[in-house]
């Protein structure tokens, strides 16, 4: 009897192969001990680290500083404006170009009129949004604080170039996947594309659009405090500054706010998709 070709099977033992290799090559190859994490010596500085975080040893430690507080606060409020400045750069980006973005409209499919520029707008937009998001956040920063003095507007715009990318290609896919009847129903009573854009496209994609922006807004939060390393300001700054200064009962205030930032974006996000669908 014949044996039918199990993927599953060969899935499983594909990953065990790759594992194996995995530890063969950090323990063999490498040379790396496991039982040298483990020493003394790391143990101890574990230990004060740990101490540090907790305060333990310092006479104030900034979780009650009221100074070390109020500063962290308004790094906290750096960094809200930071991720709501970038994303409503990338939703306008996004708003501009997402209607040339759809095949549906550049072929014409949709609407009832297509011009020439169709095509190769909608190729040079698809080519804008792979570009963008093909490139980290973190290298949009570099260049962008390269270019510019560090600051929040440069964060900002940084995370709004890279989520221009993904929250265009979302919404553009959006505009591809509606349903065409209404849409042809404005056709056939003779709608202009404006208002068949306007009356029967928008209303139906819209509430998608708030789902993805909304998303990708509390995703920048998170982002946020990685482009911070390398001066984009806001609580990333300030933790990277900690850390240099080994200040480690302030970087506990500052992921305490971060920790309290994002739960916030969180409840925030929820409760905007749940009045959106």
């Amino acid at each position: 009897m014949k044996r039918k070709f199990n993927f599953v099977n060969i899935s499983i033992l594909a990953v065990l192969l790759v594992f194996a290799y995995s530890w063969y090559y950090v323990v063999e190859v490498d040379g790396v001990s496991f039982s040298e994490l483990f020493s003394e010596k790391n143990l101890e500085h574990s230990r004060k680290f740990i101490d540090g975080l907790m305060g333990i040893g310092e006479e104030l430690p900034a979780f009650r500083d009221p100074e070390s507080i109020k500063n962290v606060a308004s790094l906290t409020y750096e960094t809200l404006m930071m991720s709501i400045l970038s994303i409503a750069i990338a939703s306008v980006g996004m708003l501009m170009t997402v209607v040339y973005g759809a095949r549906n409209i550049s072929d014409g499919t949709l609407l009832k009129q297509r011009h020439w520029y169709a095509k190769p707008l909608f190729f040079a937009i698809r080519l804008l949004y792979i570009v963008t998001r093909a490139v980290p956040e973190l290298i949009w920063a570099m260049i962008v604080v390269f270019i510019f003095k560090p600051g929040i507007i440069p964060g900002a715009i940084a995370l709004a170039v890279h989520n221009f990318g993904i929250v265009g290609k979302l919404c553009s896919e959006v505009i591809e996947n509606i349903e065409k009847g209404p849409v042809k129903s404005l056709y056939s009573s003779g709608a202009s594309n404006s208002q068949m854009l306007i009356y029967g496209v928008f209303p139906m994609v819209l509430p998608k659009f708030m789902t993805y922006i909304v998303y990708r807004w509390e995703v920048i939060i998170r982002s946020t405090l990685v482009v911070g390393f390398i001066g984009a300001g806001g609580l990333g700054r300030q933790f990277k500054l900690s850390m240099s200064y080994f200040n480690y009962s302030e970087i506990t205030l500052i992921m305490a706010a971060y920790l309290l930032l994002v739960f916030m974006a969180d409840m925030l996000s929820r409760l905007f998709r749940n009045l959106s669908s």
